[in-house]
């Protein structure tokens, strides 16, 4: 698959994928006879994995740690495991942090929403 097929797939700039393949980030792309890059299915699940890792808020230096880790083969899928259970637990941590926020919000939301009903309410009768 090109670039270009991939860049409309994974709704990712052209850029975007050869900057991730440049720094690592996705493992090297084979070229066809043309020079061109020519993405394979298994390329498309780093691409996949990457986009929705970054999607989550991983840190690209993270995940490029794992990519080379992954490359090094089986003898790293301990440490692999211990990188994506760290990686796990902060998004967890994160996810209360934003759960927090939003009922802040909503609690914010409700009272303006109250706020303004009361508000309302006072020009109708004062109108009738």
């Amino acid at each position: 698959m090109l670039i270009a097929e991939v860049s409309d797939k994974y709704d990712l700039s052209q850029d975007t994928l050869r900057y991730y393949e440049r720094i690592g980030l996705i493992p090297r792309v084979n070229r066809n006879k043309s020079g061109l890059r020519d993405y394979t299915e298994e390329d498309c699940k780093w691409v996949e994995f990457i986009k929705c890792m970054r999607g989550a808020g991983l840190p690209v230096e993270t995940l490029i740690e794992y990519v080379k880790l992954f490359q090094l083969g089986d003898a790293t899928v301990a440490a692999r495991k211990e990188l994506l259970i760290g990686q796990r637990d902060q998004l967890l941590t994160r996810m209360e942090e934003m759960k927090r926020v939003l009922e802040r919000l909503d609690d914010k939301i409700a009272r303006y929403e109250q706020t303004i009903g009361a508000k309302e309410k006072a020009l109708m009768a004062h109108d009738s």
